[in-house]
């Protein structure tokens, strides 16, 4: 799935006429080096969902016939229903018996997306993190387990954060979801992000981190990192 239904407000003015998944980088919009580098990883069903200018997205997928792909489309034109719920409003688009990568439609990185995904097979979800340096960092015990998360500029913390000397990485916005995770969504709200539900389900369900120590990601969020985003591809 490649969450593709943002606003993009800080990349405005461009966002003003178009999608952020439509801004172009390196000659190719966001959106096309991501289903690129999907398919290379041999991703044959992809979801995405729209928001902002939503036929946009879609007439561009129609003109390049998805890209030989079986791409569907999660419409939230009434809505924007964040992480979680673009997730939970999906969930009949998908193979019920297969797990689902997430991949943000403005990330652009350097991890083998068909390795990330064949790790896996024993975890209910899968995030990709590293050593980045930020502000708020995912917690995992010794065995890579998530168990909180927290702001180290404010000391906020959520989750069991029951671990002893806990193991801090920055999550990287793509991760990998099991269908079996539906049933607890049922409870929450059409809206919540993804993290939240993560660090509530950690405490009963194996939420583990896909650690990359060398792990190249560029967030494509803003104006300035246009520039750097073709680096980057290059």
């Amino acid at each position: 799935m490649i969450f593709a239904a943002g606003l993009g407000t800080r990349l405005k003015p461009l966002t003003d006429t178009m999608p952020k998944a439509l801004v172009p980088v390196a000659g190719e919009p966001l959106l096309h080096h991501v289903i690129m580098k999907l398919k290379d990883a041999g991703f044959e069903r992809i979801v995405v969902n729209v928001h902002h200018f939503a036929d946009q997205i879609i007439d561009y997928l129609d003109a390049n016939g998805n890209f030989g792909l079986d791409i569907r489309i999660s419409d939230e034109r009434n809505g924007l229903l964040e992480t979680g719920g673009g997730i939970k409003a999906a969930r009949a688009l998908f193979d019920p018996q297969s797990p689902i990568l997430i991949h943000n439609v403005d990330i652009l990185s350097n991890v083998d997306l068909s390795l990330l995904y064949e790790s896996a097979n024993d975890a209910e979800a899968t995030l990709l993190v590293s050593p980045r340096v930020t502000k708020r960092y995912l917690l995992f015990d010794q065995s890579m387990r998530l168990d909180g998360w927290r702001n180290i500029e404010t000391g906020e913390q959520k989750g069991p954060c029951s671990a002893n000397n806990p193991q801090m990485y920055a999550f990287s916005g793509i991760h990998v979801f099991s269908p079996s995770l539906f049933p607890l969504m049922d409870e929450w709200p059409e809206r919540f992000g993804i993290v939240d539900f993560y660090l509530k389900a950690c405490s009963d369900k194996c939420i583990s981190g896909y650690l990359k120590e060398d792990l190249r990601l560029l967030d494509v969020g803003k104006l300035d990192s246009l520039e750097k985003a073709e680096e980057f591809l290059k």
